[in-house]
């Protein structure tokens, strides 16, 4: 599976599919050094990805994929181990990504130390410029740290000291950065600094796979491509917008990580915002990474901050108890493994946030997020405003609501409008009955995985899904007078039972009118 290839003579080509069309332009060489080889995200999500997008023909035509880890193997371990992965995780599929790994030309190399260790540098620049050399990956490389938090700026001082950041003429070097980037605000800045240090901005790519996901890029498209959407896309007719990231799961074998994140730095913090950022923004000049970007840290900016009057009134915690999820007994947060027994940790939040901008002032954003909830589902709807008058006789119009476009990213990927019909026969009656797109159903090809994308994009030097500095930076600036008044104890933590939607305090969110939560 090793044998030496002659290097390219080319920068570039378009990759092609296996049906012969052309996919998107990719180098024709490039190094994938993965930080963390032999962990579980590499393993779980990566290796799988490379070998879905090589029968793609998504990779580059000649890619070495160079492991970094503590664990004592030599080059065909490496190989043998990822191929082993592929075959696990997609067995009906295991011989077909197999045979395309190989015909996409893609090599294994490995190097074995720690990644404090500038040892580990040096053996690694070795094998890059053999890599170079022999195998033609061209001087590209793309830095993939699948790492704990903790070796993100260790890993990047190392790249950096043993020259291995530096862009020469004609080639790439990026750095993907997993979250959680940083915990708060000022360890986030810390991280950005010493990133700097090491790595241009336009080098750094800050993953949040949730926006690699075809449904959440698709609220792009259904905004900024239809005629009959965006004009109603504002407060003249949006009454209010809801944003559910719900699980039924709950943390399973994380317990010590989720003590340290809580729902607020694991869901909040990157996701949340980034759905709301996408669903608030304004029209981008075009669908380019900077111009995208750009808006959404325009609408990040527009959100009013929490001060402690607001913290009192707008936000409510959340911890589950022992209770049902889909008829089977589960423990509550402090009963899991990796729990301290009295835990003030959340694994609920629901907020009000509102936006101060001309498009939505006066439109609460309603959003809530928690662990072991009824199901799972994440969501946005737009409630829009009730007609001001209903010329019906009485009784003819009693289960109407107003009308809701909900998005569902997940799972059933799709769209629903909610809207009003006349039910047959007389005498004259309406109920609101839905108008639904499914994805699975519309379109033959199952969409990518995210992490497929978040590949392809790295390789292809798209950063329209990676999150820049700035918008970072401002989402925790969005959340940090939560975390501090979480750590004072001055935001209750209220109870709820596992397989239900949270405490009964989150209703009362919506202390300002008759709404209530939508139930999915």
């Amino acid at each position: 599976m090793n044998a030496e290839v002659e290097p390219p003579d080319v920068a570039s080509i378009a990759a092609e599919t296996v049906d012969g069309t052309a996919a998107e332009s990719v180098a024709i060489g490039a190094a994938l050094v993965v930080f963390g080889a032999t962990g579980d995200l590499a393993h779980r999500k990566l290796y799988p990805a490379l070998a879905s997008m090589a029968v793609k023909g998504q990779l580059p035509h000649r890619l070495v994929v160079v492991g970094v880890g503590r664990t004592q193997i030599d080059d065909d371990d490496f190989d043998a181990e990822v191929h082993n992965t592929i075959a696990k995780a997609a067995p009906d599929h295991a011989p077909e990504w197999a045979e395309a790994l190989d015909r996409r030309h893609v090599r294994f190399r490995y190097v074995a130390g720690s990644i404090d260790d500038p040892e580990t540098f040096s053996r690694l620049a070795t094998v890059l410029a053999e890599a170079d050399k022999d195998l033609g990956a061209a001087g590209n490389r793309l830095y993939y740290l699948a790492t704990i938090p903790e070796l993100f700026e260790v890993a990047a001082r190392g790249l950096a000291g043993a020259g291995l950041s530096s862009e020469e003429p004609g080639t790439f070097r990026r750095i993907v950065v997993e979250k959680p980037f940083g915990h708060d605000l000022p360890s986030a800045i810390e991280l950005n600094d010493e990133l700097h240090k090491c790595f241009a901005e336009h080098q750094i790519y800050r993953i949040d796979h949730y926006l690699a996901k075809e449904t959440v890029q698709n609220i792009l498209a259904l905004r900024f491509t239809n005629a009959i959407f965006e004009p109603l896309w504002n407060r003249r007719y949006v009454d209010h917008v809801q944003i559910t990231v719900a699980e039924d799961l709950g943390v399973e074998h994380r317990g010590t990580f989720y003590e340290k994140a809580g729902a607020l730095r694991d869901i909040v913090q990157n996701h949340v915002m980034q759905v709301l950022a996408l669903t608030a923004m304004e029209p981008p000049p075009s669908f380019a990474a900077d111009p995208v970007r750009d808006e959404k840290v325009k609408l990040l900016r527009s959100v009013r901050p929490f001060d402690p009057e607001r913290l009192k009134r707008d936000v409510v915690r959340g911890q589950y108890d022992a209770g049902e999820v889909n008829g089977v007994p589960v423990p509550g947060y402090c009963e899991e493994e990796g729990v301290a027994s009295d835990s003030t940790t959340e694994t609920y939040l629901a907020m009000r946030i509102e936006i101060d901008n001309w498009r939505w002032a006066g439109v609460p954003f309603y959003v809530r997020t928690g662990k072991r909830l009824p199901k799972r589902v994440t969501e946005v709807t737009l409630r829009y405003h009730a007609v001001p008058y209903l010329p019906l006789p009485r009784g003819a119009a009693d289960s109407v609501e107003p009308n809701e476009l909900v998005l569902r990213i997940q799972p059933d990927e799709g769209i629903m409008l909610l809207f009003a019909a006349k039910v047959p026969g007389s005498p004259f009656r309406v109920k609101t009955v839905p108008l639904t797109f499914s994805y699975k159903e519309a379109f033959d090809e199952d969409p990518p995985e995210a992490y497929e994308r978040v590949l392809l994009d790295a390789f292809l030097g798209d950063a329209t899904l990676f999150i820049r500095e700035d918008e970072v930076l401002q989402s925790w600036r969005i959340v940090q007078p939560l975390i501090d008044a979480f750590a004072r104890g001055e935001v209750p933590l209220y109870r709820y039972a596992a397989g239900t939607w949270g405490p009964e305090e989150a209703n009362e969110l919506m202390h300002d009118s008759d709404d209530t939560w939508r139930c999915p």
